[in-house]
């Protein structure tokens, strides 16, 4: 594989490279060959992990934030996640953008409206009558729930291991080494090999299934405005040109490609919420901002172990539980998420101290994501009429929206903006701003596989780059394919199974990180680092390929 390696130009580790990209190929292949049994195969390990694990996801995410919080506030949280006397390369402002549009973006404009209305119209919690006060207090609260706090627990956890391991202790930039406490020179065979190569492969399934939903956004807002349709044809032809255009964010490189078009990105997004805010009912949606706060906070601890145990489900008969459609459904799908988001968080990290990173990780992008939800939430909501009597008032426009989101899930924004004036012209501006937040989750993306595979801050060669940007692309089409008619449900389907392996991952990065920390000492590094660096060293050396 080495001679291979070099005969292709490559500059990563061969191994590592080939048999992830194997993989890639063989899934691809299957997805083809054998269609109905994968798709089998993957309905039934979702219902085995629903009935089963459930528990587990909600349980650990709930861990992962208080251990994170107690991390930030503790003595350590003054480690500077870096060499001494290094400091923050991007502005607060730029950080925050890069680190927001590679990491949530897609799904803020996908599940903005789409989710407040699902739960307005059908209730989560027994007892609440639909389109009622109380429903529509619980529909909040259980969105920001799902996108909050614990969304971003999520990606900075292993951010955070991935910052003080390879940032601080300058091992290679590879899942695997955040695992050197429990490891140690293990990082460099084949046990830290394979972590990485199933960091990768999650990776890859994650963003497929991203991009999986926001071509199917792009394609029902292309419908809505032309009638182009939306099936898997659209679908895919949308995804290949996306696809093309993060190709060439990629070869441009991080600090022009993804910073550009993630400062675009979060101005055009930003730019559409003002819109609503003005244009909408604006004093309404501002005392909305303030009692979603307040929403949130009440409704958090309940909601945040609430894990729907009376619940009558039958995952046989396709009935798996509210929980296990929409909860483990997002914890599974972020978690795949969390070793490209890390690893990226981490990069663009460097030089910012533990209490820093935790909290402004945490804390910013939760705070535009409740804001985001109290404005594109409540106004759908009152759109479709909140009480019997707003309603009644409403006639035949109650409940448009969420007949819409009953017919097409991807269809809610655009059902939403259809209430605005510029309608035509802001449905188009809400298909650039998907279009974007696509191509800029796919070359960081393909970006941190890279890393991934050359264990190294300094981007692989362009044809390397192109590599994985295509083959995402090539996955998320097969899933598209694979889903067919069945669509959200199917790439639910896969990613709460290939989620699985990763939740275990990152579970195990917090004994990592607790023995790290534990052996930290204030002037300097005592847990080794000095062997470390010179096993990771000594290994290059050995292995130039690498």
């Amino acid at each position: 594989m080495h001679a291979l390696a070099e005969k292709l130009r490559l500059k990563t580790d061969p191994t590592i490279f080939f048999i992830s990209a194997s993989f890639t190929l063989i899934f691809v292949l299957a997805l083809v060959a054998f269609p109905d049994p994968i798709g089998e195969a993957f309905a039934n390990g979702r219902a085995w992990i629903v009935t089963n694990l459930g528990w587990f996801f909600i349980l650990g995410v709930n861990v992962w934030l208080g251990f994170l919080i107690w991390v930030a506030a503790s003595r350590h949280g003054h480690i500077r996640l870096g060499r001494k006397g290094s400091r923050p390369e991007y502005s607060n402002l730029s950080w925050f953008t890069m680190l927001f549009a590679g990491g949530i973006g897609t799904v803020l404009m996908f599940w903005g409206v789409a989710e407040p209305i699902s739960h307005f119209s059908t209730p989560p919690l027994p007892g609440v009558e639909p389109y009622s006060q109380e429903a529509a207090q619980d529909a909040i609260s259980v969105a920001i729930y799902h996108l909050g706090l614990h969304t971003w627990a999520i990606f900075t956890l292993p951010g955070l291991a991935f910052a003080y391991f390879i940032n601080r202790y300058e091992l290679p930039v590879r899942v695997s080494s955040v695992f050197y406490p429990l490891l140690r020179e293990g990082i460099h065979g084949p046990v830290g090999k394979a972590i990485d190569i199933t960091a990768i492969l999650g990776t890859l399934f994650g963003v497929a299934v991203s991009l999986g939903l926001g071509s199917s956004q792009i394609a029902a807002g292309l419908n809505a405005l032309y009638g182009t349709g939306d099936g898997a044809t659209v679908q895919v032809l949308i995804l290949a040109v996306l696809t093309a255009v993060a190709v060439t964010s990629i070869v441009v490189g991080l600090d022009k490609g993804v910073k550009l078009l993630s400062n675009l990105n979060i101005g055009m997004a930003v730019a559409l919420m003002f819109f609503v805010l003005v244009f909408g009912s604006t004093l309404f949606l501002l005392r909305g901002i303030v009692e979603t706060f307040g929403l949130y906070f009440e409704n958090l601890p309940r909601l945040a172990f609430w894990n729907d145990m009376l619940a009558n489900t039958n995952p046989d008969s396709g009935d798996w539980g509210w929980q296990g459609s929409w909860t483990v459904f997002y914890w599974a799908w972020t978690v795949t998420w969390s070793p490209f988001i890390g690893l990226f968080v981490a990069r663009i990290s460097r030089g910012r101290t533990i209490r820093e990173f935790v909290f402004g990780v945490l804390m910013a992008p939760s705070l535009f994501t409740l804001i985001w939800f109290a404005i594109f939430g409540w106004q759908a909501m009152e759109f479709d009429g909140i009480g019997a009597a707003a309603r009644a008032a409403l006639g035949d426009q109650a409940g448009q929206i969420s007949e819409a989101v009953a017919d097409s899930v991807p269809l809610a924004m655009f059902a939403f903006l259809e209430h605005f004036p510029l309608t035509a012209f802001i449905q188009g501006f809400a298909v650039v701003i998907v279009a974007i937040f696509f191509a800029t989750s796919s070359d960081s993306a393909s970006l941190v596989v890279d890393m991934l595979c050359t264990g190294s801050p300094t981007p692989g060669p362009v044809h390397q780059r192109v590599f994985w940007g295509v083959a995402e692309g090539l996955v998320a089409a097969m899933l598209i394919i694979l889903a067919g008619e069945a669509g959200l449900s199917a790439l639910q389907q896969v990613i709460t199974v290939v989620g699985l392996p990763i939740f275990v991952l990152v579970s195990m990065m917090i004994p990592s990180l607790v023995r790290g920390l534990a052996q930290e000492d204030i002037d300097h590094i005592t847990i080794g680092t000095r062997p470390a660096l010179e096993d990771f060293h000594r290994d290059k050396a050995e292995t130039p390929a690498e």
